[in-house]
């Protein structure tokens, strides 16, 4: 029997097994204790691997050479990542620079360089310091521990680790789904701006795994939004490498199901404390729509209110003004028929059948100051739903992006 899906308290990549993973600092960021930023992801055996990547059309080599590397259909052994330089907006250099990251990892692990994938994280218009990114990959100890300092390696403007793990049963046993993830600005749904890895021990097939990835990543990670702009390096991959024993996972399989709800649910908790942790963030902002036409227009409409600036601002200093609710669904182009819509503050119905209904205001206001603020929309129309995340408008987001580079 498969399920349920089980959390794993504390969890992170490494709880997959087969996994070991490291993370150094070399001094591409300027210094601060514990700070790290570079870090590798290595599995004992070969993983079926499948990626979704920014839809920029300006984009850092790393994003190029791993296209290539997966579309070209082998197996994947590892990753090596750096951040404080995202190896964008520098030419030709950059592609140069990206191949021999991944050759120098490569070596370092013992594997061929087409087994490795490279991504990088940070300031755009600069070239890799290739010196330090060498002495960094000598320098990583590997260890199945070592999920967190590749989680802590990968940081940028973040302000924590996000990380998750889950367990499941199926068929052949209990399988493992572990992920990590770094973002905390510039991001907005279109692949949303981040870096994301998944591991499992599961055995997936590749074909399974490349046809399930792309909706799953809709379902999550493009519905996140922080400041409504996508980033040249965002990624997101999935390494499956078998060591669990259980039967593999194909199209139409038994366990395909459980294993997709499972993977959701990874990238669904990572991509919550990414909206968590946007940058100057006070409050997490949930947008839940039903009813909708399809989920095309869910989606559409949860993204809309998610990201729109004046929503964010309202929830920022805990103002119930869901008139801006009604702007955003207005735009959002999806399909609505005022006389329909329900609107809800954290389950405080505050418009019904298009007509508002009367509330306490203080007591709204009370709720909208917690740490999670859920908009809820019933359209009323169909059985279409989704959710979007993302989080308040500060000040300090402000200060942050004023002096990135200063």
């Amino acid at each position: 029997m498969a399920g349920p899906i089980t959390h794993v308290d504390g969890g992170t990549i490494t709880n997959a097994k087969g996994f070991s993973a490291g993370g150094t600092y070399v001094g591409i960021k300027t210094y601060s204790e514990d700070k790290m930023d570079m870090g590798i992801l290595l599995s004992e055996t070969p993983c079926a691997v499948a990626g979704v990547f920014t839809k920029s059309s300006l984009v850092s080599p790393s994003v190029t050479v791993n296209r290539e590397t997966i579309a070209a259909g082998g197996s994947v052994r590892g990753l090596v990542v750096n951040s404080g330089i995202a190896n964008a907006g520098v030419g030709e250099q950059g592609y140069i620079d990206a191949k021999e990251m991944g050759a120098v990892a490569a070596a370092r692990l013992g594997v061929k360089p087409e087994e490795v994938l490279v991504f990088s994280t940070g300031v755009i218009g600069v070239e890799l310091p290739m010196s330090l990114i060498k002495q960094g990959v000598d320098q990583i100890q590997l260890s199945e521990s070592g999920g967190n300092k590749l989680a802590r390696a990968m940081m940028t403007t973040d302000t924590r680790t996000k990380e998750a793990a889950v367990t499941v049963n199926v068929g052949g046993g209990a399988i493992n789904i572990c992920g990590v993830a770094k973002g905390s600005g510039m991001i907005h749904p279109n692949m949303a701006t981040m870096l994301c890895f998944v591991a499992t021990d599961a055995a997936v097939t590749q074909n399974f795994l490349r046809s399930i990835l792309p909706d799953i990543a809709d379902a999550t990670l493009n519905m996140l939004t922080i400041d409504g702009d996508t980033s040249t390096n965002d990624s997101l991959v999935v390494l499956a490498n078998a060591s669990a024993g259980n039967n593999p996972i194909a199209n139409g399989s038994a366990d395909a199901e459980i294993f997709k709800e499972a993977l959701t649910e990874v990238l669904i908790q990572l991509t919550r404390q990414l909206a968590q942790d946007g940058e100057g963030a006070s409050r997490l902002l949930v947008a839940k729509v039903s009813g909708a036409r399809n989920t095309s227009d869910a989606r559409l409409a949860a993204k809309t209110i998610a990201s729109s600036l004046l929503v964010k601002s309202a929830l920022y200093g805990a103002d119930p003004n869901w008139g801006r609710l009604i702007m955003a669904l207005g735009r959002s182009g999806a399909e609505t028929i005022e006389s329909k819509i329900n609107l809800y503050i954290n389950g405080v119905c505050i418009m019904e059948s298009g007509k508002p209904v009367p509330f306490h205001r203080d007591a709204v206001v009370a709720l909208m100051r917690t740490d999670e603020v859920t908009f809820g929309v019933n359209l009323n129309l169909s059985d279409g739903q989704a959710t979007a995340w993302g989080c308040d408008l500060t000040e300090e987001y402000v200060v942050i992006n004023s002096a990135y580079t200063t």
